[in-house]
């Protein structure tokens, strides 16, 4: 059974920069050959794709996160990143990882972007 855990999260000033991590774990997929998505959820809003990495490292961004965020990943750790530089209050919400095209999903850490 694969699990995905989420770590990075916390609380950070408008401008500032925090990475999160997405480790995979257990049987039953092949990390390297599964496109991988981070997706947020702010409050009172729908669940929405804010990047997306192909298991050929490929990369997808919203517009909302162009330019700001970067996705990308280490097969060898079976892990994915989001560096997110930039931050507005607009990014705050419960960023989730996704094995895309599955319905395998992390448990979410809560970003706060406040002064």
């Amino acid at each position: 059974q694969v699990q995905l855990v989420e770590s990075g999260g916390g609380l950070v000033q408008p401008g500032g920069s925090l990475r999160l991590s997405c480790a995979a774990s257990g049987a039953g997929i092949i990390f390297s050959n599964n496109p991988m998505g981070w997706y947020r959820q702010g409050p009172g809003k729908q669940r929405e794709l804010v990047a997306g990495i192909t298991s050929g490292s490929s990369t997808y961004y919203s517009d909302s996160v162009k330019g700001r965020f970067t996705i990308s990943r280490d097969n060898a750790k079976k892990t994915v990143y989001l560096q997110m530089n930039s931050l507005k209050p607009e990014d705050t919400g419960v960023y989730y990882c996704k094995v895309q095209y599955t319905e395998i999903w992390g448990q979410g850490t809560l970003v706060t972007v406040s002064s």
